[in-house]
């Protein structure tokens, strides 16, 4: 979904030479951010318009394009069994959030749904999270986000919470080089590379 509005609104003002790869690397950043980093483009108003177009188009096809992971309902439906207070904190706004997780979910099955609507400040600003864990009556210590983008590593860093990445694979090279080490705990296949690559780009692997 989210490439397919971007795609839109570059092909729209003629930013034909832009990848889906590229268009992915953004994912996390304000749109703004994510139109400068693809087109160059830094004029305040020129930006103002994308992100307008982008939003009109996200109303069209975000939703439809939005798909969770085969895994998730039932992974929640056990963690809520097992008593855990369960929210969402994303830079999307909160009603396009709610008309996904609404065909998947009771209507009240998220304790706290903070959508880009409700905070000043973007990721990586923690203000997200800490305004969730206020409306949860949690502490920090017992929280654990988790995300898909370098930017929400960085947001739950600030925050102080402990952290559970998925990152794309274009994304690892850029998140080895901001870290010192890196703990691998796998036994996929796969795993000889990631400890080459985390050398590779600074950081001392520990198996």
């Amino acid at each position: 979904g989210i490439v397919i509005c971007f795609r839109k609104v570059l092909n729209r003002h003629e930013h034909f030479d832009i990848t889906d790869e590229q268009i992915k690397r953004t994912i996390g950043k304000t749109l703004e951010e994510s139109f400068t980093i693809l087109t160059g483009i830094e004029a305040p108003q020129t930006l103002a318009e994308y992100r307008q177009e982008f939003i009109g188009e996200a109303d069209i096809h975000m939703n439809v394009n939005t798909f969770l992971f085969p895994e998730t309902v039932s992974v929640l439906q056990a963690l809520k069994a097992q008593g855990a207070k369960i929210g969402i904190v994303s830079t999307k706004f909160r009603y396009r959030l709610k008309a996904v997780l609404d065909q998947h979910f009771p209507t009240d099955f998220f304790d706290v749904i903070i959508g880009g609507e409700d905070v000043k400040e973007k990721k990586p600003n923690p203000h997200g999270i800490q305004k969730a864990l206020k409306k949860l009556h949690r502490d920090r210590k017992e929280t654990l986000y988790i995300g898909d983008s370098i930017i929400d590593a960085q947001t739950a860093l600030h925050a102080k919470v402990d952290f559970v990445g998925v990152l794309e694979r274009g994304q690892m090279p850029k998140f080895w080089t901001s870290q010192d080490i890196g703990v691998n705990f796998s036994d996929y296949e796969g795993r000889s590379i990631s400890i080459m690559e985390a050398m590779k780009n600074g950081a001392v692997p520990i198996v």
